[in-house]
């Protein structure tokens, strides 16, 4: 028998992520999503459902506030890119809780979990203490979406991404690039503090890729990308000139 899945996330290109990844697995079946929790409170409260993957910060309700509103509560896997949540989380007795972004080997893990909590083979609560932030270190990776598909995209090639009007344009070390309809703090939520940086309301940089700083521009190869005045001191502070 599937698993009758549902998935809540504000963001339409996370629910693409985990829609992708669950159409990949035979045991789950999608019944709907929703960015809009009070939708998907009244399709829960009246259809069978045995699991949800359920973004913690929506407008409206939190995660965590919907799951206390449901009548007959399935099993929940919580999709966030705040671990902070992480113990709240497991007090609510969530089966999982995923850092995006999620990698399809991390994904696959909370569905073993899934699976085997149908057989009666595990306890239905995840020991909090058992919970780390190592899901962005085991996922060199990301899904944007370009017109009608999710592409995978390995976050080390990423050299530098522009923002054009309501697009932006990930330019790789291949040399190709990715247009995908997005915004710079979505993007940046995804991506590693360590290594990326923003210094133009137009500009992410990877700090990795910089080949010379000249003045108020940085040079990537034969890219030079400016730097504005409201990052420029952040900046400096940040490579040490």
């Amino acid at each position: 028998m599937k698993i009758k899945t549902v998935i809540i996330d504000d963001e339409p290109l996370a629910i693409d992520v985990i829609k992708n990844y669950c159409d990949t697995v035979d045991d789950i079946e999608v019944l709907n999503c929703f960015t809009n929790p009070v939708q998907a409170m009244g399709f829960i409260n009246s259809n069978a459902v045995d699991l949800i993957f359920l973004d913690i910060e929506m407008p409206l309700l939190t995660g965590l506030e919907f799951i206390d509103t449901l009548k007959n509560r399935p099993q929940f896997i919580f999709t966030t890119a705040y671990p902070q949540f992480a113990i709240n989380g497991f007090e609510l007795e969530a089966l999982d809780y995923l850092i995006k972004p999620i990698s399809y080997i991390r994904f696959l893990k909370s569905v073993n979990k899934v699976t085997a909590l149908s057989k009666n083979d595990m306890p239905a609560v995840v020991n909090p203490s058992v919970f780390n932030n190592s899901d962005r270190a085991e996922d060199p990776f990301l899904f944007v979406k370009a017109e009608h598909e999710s592409i995978k995209i390995v976050i080390g090639e990423i050299k530098y991404i522009e923002g054009l009007k309501d697009y932006l344009k990930i330019n790789l070390n291949n040399g190709k690039y990715v247009l995908t309809l997005s915004n710079f703090k979505n993007l940046m939520d995804k991506l590693p503090e360590k290594t990326f940086m923003r210094v133009h309301n137009s500009y992410i940089v990877n700090l990795n890729y910089i080949n010379s700083v000249q003045r108020n521009r940085i040079v990537i190869d034969a890219s030079r990308i400016p730097i504005s005045e409201s990052y420029k001191k952040l900046f400096f502070e940040r490579i040490k000139i």
